[in-house]
């Protein structure tokens, strides 16, 4: 099986890149491994055109977000990665979801969505400067989790766990306990 992991923050050597290189040292055990960072694509923004549902894919010029949605379409589980931004995930992961929103969900036969993606494997990891328990309390990581699970729960996708590191402001350091967490959640895709 083929493993998708988007690294949608712009820190290659970061916190979030960190935790999805452990996860896919655990996948890599047993599947193919594909990596995406998402801050080197080169995409234009989302029109909101809607001619995408009609016709089963964007309809802008081809760009690196037909090429990474094709990618999407072929894995047979994905890893999603985004640093938390004002308590959501980051701009060009958005952007990436929103550019191939037909890769997820379709409307085929009209106005009934169906869920492209159903039944895959997916780890959510996310990184933010709060806190813990106040990350949790206020929708800070919750609403970067939130976010990006509604995208995979509303392609189908079951989402096996997710990886949060917080208080990154004041701790870059990242423990044996999440780093051996995110191993194992890639060891169950």
């Amino acid at each position: 099986m083929k493993v998708l992991i988007l690294n949608g923050s712009p820190r290659k050597q970061g916190t979030v890149a960190t935790l999805l290189r452990a996860v896919a040292e655990g996948a890599a055990q047993k599947h193919e491994v594909e990596w995406v960072d998402v801050y080197d694509l080169k995409m234009r923004p989302c029109l909101g055109c809607m001619k995408c549902r009609p016709e089963g894919e964007c309809v802008q010029p081809e760009d690196d977000a037909h090429r990474v949605g094709r990618q999407i379409k072929e894995a047979g589980a994905l890893v999603v990665g985004t640093p938390t931004y004002f308590s959501n995930m980051s701009a060009m992961l958005k952007m990436l979801f929103e550019r191939n929103e037909t890769v997820f969900v379709n409307e085929k036969p009209k106005w009934f969505p169906i869920q492209n993606l159903k039944g895959r494997p997916a780890v959510i990891v996310t990184a933010c400067t709060t806190p813990w328990p106040l990350n949790w309390l206020l929708p800070v990581s919750r609403g970067a989790v939130r976010a990006v699970n509604r995208v995979l729960k509303d392609s189908g996708c079951k989402v096996l766990g997710k990886v949060v590191k917080t208080n990154t402001r004041y701790n870059h350091e990242i423990s044996d306990k999440l780093l051996q967490k995110a191993r194992g959640l890639g060891k169950k895709l």
